[in-house]
């Protein structure tokens, strides 16, 4: 592929291709040649999310199913670094299909050693498609910055909400990895009343139903415990992620961390919560580079946010009591993958203190002056009854439905909210880490949640939450 600049960028399940000549001011970019025939407009080879189609996993078969939902990531990522060296994506593509059959046939053999029927239609995940992304990655920058001023207004002083920009400010030409400035809206021009995630986050109310809360203060990682593991979805492997994750709660969760350590293990909340609780984290744009897995290896430069407030409250149902959750039940909320996977599983939430009867799904908000980010996850509040997780890390958990109600075989337990503020710098200077083909995206915001409270203590959170208390 022969332009003098281009961004190509692949990365775990998609590839993204971003390319043009040097440009004169307005001057239209060349099209890339070769068979994709692709032009300055963002394309996406969609890879299908491996991970997401498991329904079996014998206990056996964990450690190499681990191992091969990360050597996946890992495979695109490579080719990603690959393509951003100026490597032939159709070669690229090919083999890293290869590259994935590979992959996905040994985690079927493994569960197929497990007892279980061996998942050949898992081999059909081993091909990636070119798809149109949309608007957002062009490389006409003056294009991007014009219609960015367009929306968060380059306004007289008075009148530009707190984003106006000083001499040097506000350049956000098109960033290599993201995020674009389409991703970004000014929270005053969205309707009041604008709740993208409903239902999940309207609050218990009604007769019948439980309308307590019980809260855990577990600080805002002030003691700075950060790594790019998973220990839900990829246990045992090392920068599982490939971005940085936010913990508080539980002291020493990484990705080797078993229920007994846990258990055994220290904790920042103030009632004895040893559960753990994390998030991606939140970074300012200003240039910082961090050569650690997860940070600027992944592509998710910048300097880390500490939150403002970090607030962890479970609240009832509005159908009705809610029983305890058992201990080490493993839940997961959002989707790391959602620019690539779509929206079906996203369920992170942005907004600005207030503005909140505002909420974005995916856009960042851009708050007016005094105004902080505010990052809504909403955790499913049903529970199979058996299992403390699932193979996919999502089939044993289920949001309750438009009645309210858990649907059969599901029952009621607390549901989390984690609610995080941030003081940002102004304008579209800031993003959430991601896996390096999201590209920064806020629909890609996810959380994660292992719930180990002594036993005591979740039998008093259920008691308030059932007796329409407000407890911490």
């Amino acid at each position: 592929m022969t332009v003098a600049a281009a961004a190509l960028l692949l990365g775990g399940g998609t590839l993204t291709v971003i390319a043009g000549t040097a440009l004169a001011h307005n001057s239209a970019p060349a099209p890339v040649p070769g068979p994709q025939h692709l032009t300055a407009t963002a394309a996406t080879i969609s890879c299908p999310d491996v991970g997401e189609r498991l329904r079996t996993m014998p206990r056996s078969a964990q450690p190499q199913i681990s191992r091969g939902l990360a050597a996946l990531d890992r495979q695109v990522s490579d080719a990603y670094h690959a393509l951003t060296a100026g490597g032939d994506s159709g070669q690229l593509l090919r083999a890293l299909a290869r590259q994935r059959r590979e992959t996905i046939g040994a985690m079927a053999d493994a569960i197929a050693g497990g007892g279980a029927q061996r998942p050949d239609e898992l081999l059909r995940l081993s091909a990636c498609t070119t798809k149109p992304t949309g608007a957002g990655q062009r490389q006409d920058q003056n294009q991007d910055l014009s219609q960015l001023r367009n929306r968060i207004g380059d306004r007289p002083q008075g009148q530009d909400h707190g984003q106006n920009r000083g001499p040097g400010q506000g350049r956000n030409t098109l960033r290599q990895g993201g995020p674009s400035p389409d991703d970004f809206l000014d929270i005053t021009t969205v309707r009041p009343g604008t709740d993208t995630a409903a239902p999940p986050f309207a609050a218990p109310s009604g007769r019948g139903a439980a309308t307590g809360t019980f809260t855990s203060a577990c600080g805002r990682n002030e003691d700075g415990h950060f790594n790019s593991d998973n220990v839900i979805v990829t246990p045992g492997v090392s920068n599982g992620a490939h971005h940085t994750h936010d913990y508080v709660g539980n002291t020493t969760t990484d990705a080797f961390s078993t229920d007994r350590s846990l258990a055994a293990a220290g904790t920042t909340c103030a009632n004895g919560d040893l559960s753990t609780y994390y998030w991606p984290v939140l970074r300012r744009l200003d240039g910082t580079v961090m050569p650690r897995p997860g940070a600027g290896h992944g592509g998710n430069d910048g300097s880390v946010l500490t939150p403002a407030s970090v607030t962890l409250t479970f609240r009832g149902s509005q159908a009705g009591v809610v029983r305890p959750m058992p201990r080490f039940l493993r839940v997961i909320t959002g989707d790391a993958k959602a620019f690539t996977n779509g929206p079906e599983n996203a369920a992170a939430s942005w907004s600005c203190t207030g503005f909140e009867n505002r909420q974005l799904k995916d856009k960042y908000p851009l708050c007016p002056r005094g105004s902080q980010v505010v990052r809504t996850l909403v955790f499913p509040g049903c529970w199979d009854g058996r299992r403390t997780d699932s193979a996919n890390h999502r089939d044993h958990m289920a949001f309750a439905g438009a009645d309210s109600a858990c649907r059969r075989g599901f029952t009621a337990v607390p549901q989390l909210v984690q609610r995080l503020t941030y003081d940002v710098p102004p304008g579209d200077s800031f993003a959430v880490d991601s896996f390096p083909e999201q590209l920064r995206k806020p629909v890609t915001d996810h959380g994660d949640f292992i719930d180990v409270m002594p036993d005591g203590l979740m039998n008093r959170a259920v008691a308030c939450i059932n007796g329409g208390r407000a407890c911490s």
